[in-house]
């Protein structure tokens, strides 16, 4: 008789690279290589599994134009030495991708489809190429415009509404109006960022989940700025709008390059690593907003979480969300009165760190089910804004 229970799914543990800057550190490692580094790393720290078992690889993936064309997951198997009878897939909801991975492997445990998978992302913005587009008409004699496929709107579909398909940065400035966040706010949030990453660097809390990568020297994320400060933060002129902006290169993320993986499990595969889990995977949710506001999208995916998880925010004891912008995060921790402000990217967020797209949603996933570890017992939340107006949350629980 088919067994049609729901399983419960685990996250049996979780790694990372450090975060490069653009053009930094990682700039000489092609995605794909990232990917299998992360992936590699992961199943060489549990001996006792074998990696044929390994039902799928998941990986999620912003840009898919360059070196991580053609199913980066896939290549990433390969590139890592596994079993080439482990399948890979890749997934793209943008920022929230690496995410989408974790949702993914988790409703295949559930439903028994498979007992072993791996969900990870990853992203290069240093390596993103130019793109040409393909002529309307042979032999075309004038020249051709390449387009940038780093970060943002490109070749933009005329149907679409103009209010859409503004900058992120003026959609970070939309919410600053529409909540009246104000520039020291915004730097003040920024710079707590780096001054968390910093502490959480130097006290060890990313030991447990950050691998060292031997071909480059980076012992912790690039993009943090030890010396940072509001002074500092002050003098950057407003980016996206010149009158009147509050949004500058300080109080945004940087782009970034990274790679992070989960193994997950249910029961049967979690007797096959023969360790403790990290965390279990209790719900998710995804929404949509209007494009322009897409900073806000987590808001209504993390009370939609919380509520199909059967928890409140008062019992949310670890949170890591994404800081595309500070504005952004701001807006959104504004509408959950019930949250406790404290819980929320204790290690540093991305404004510090950096936001390698398609990595950063499994890099959070990770990152909550080793503070849930380390507390030993509670609720936990990941979430991330999502270019193009939507949001993504996943509920973990220890």
């Amino acid at each position: 008789m088919t067994d049609h229970r729901v399983r419960d799914v685990y996250i049996v543990d979780a790694v990372r690279t450090p975060v490069g800057k653009y053009g930094g550190a990682l700039a000489g490692l092609r995605p794909d290589d990232l990917a299998a580094k992360v992936l590699r790393a992961l199943v060489d720290r549990t001996p006792a599994l074998d990696p044929a078992r390994i039902d799928d690889v998941c990986f999620g993936d912003a840009n898919g134009a360059g070196e991580d064309n053609r199913n980066v997951a896939r290549m990433a198997v390969l590139l890592a030495g596994l079993p080439v009878t482990v399948p890979g897939v890749t997934v793209n909801r943008l920022c929230g991708s690496g995410l989408e991975a974790v949702v993914q492997m988790a409703r295949a445990l559930a439903l028994g489809d498979a007992h072993l998978a791996v969900a990870g992302g990853v992203e290069s913005m240093s390596r993103a190429p130019y793109v040409l587009r393909k002529s309307e008409s042979a032999y075309p004699a004038g020249h051709q415009e390449l387009s940038s496929t780093t970060l943002g709107w490109r070749m933009v579909n005329p149907r679409m509404r103009p209010e859409w398909t503004v900058s992120l940065g003026e959609g970070a400035e939309l919410i600053a109006d529409l909540h009246g966040i104000t520039r020291e706010q915004q730097d003040v949030f920024a710079l707590a960022s780096h001054q968390k990453a910093v502490r959480a660097w130097r006290d060890g809390a990313y030991d447990a989940e950050v691998v060292a990568l031997p071909e480059v020297a980076l012992a912790r994320d690039e993009p943090i700025r030890e010396g940072s400060s509001l002074e500092s933060l002050s003098k950057l002129k407003p980016v996206f709008r010149t009158a009147g902006g509050t949004v500058t290169a300080g109080n945004s993320s940087p782009l970034s390059d990274g790679a992070a993986a989960l193994l997950l499990a249910d029961e049967e595969g979690l007797r096959a690593t023969g360790r403790e889990p990290l965390a279990r995977i209790r719900a998710s949710a995804v929404t949509g907003v209007e494009p322009q506001l897409f900073g806000l999208g987590p808001v209504e995916a993390v009370r939609r979480a919380l509520d199909r998880s059967g928890r409140g925010f008062g019992e949310v004891a670890a949170f890591e969300l994404n800081e595309a912008f500070a504005a952004q995060a701001l807006g959104c921790i504004g509408q959950w009165p019930d949250l406790d402000p404290s819980v929320v990217n204790p290690r540093g967020g991305a404004l510090a760190i950096g936001h390698p797209l398609g990595a950063s949603g499994a890099r959070l996933a990770g990152s909550v089910a080793h503070q849930l570890a380390a507390l030993g017992s509670g609720t936990g939340l990941a979430a991330l804004c999502i270019g193009v107006g939507q949001g993504l949350a996943l509920v973990l629980e220890r």
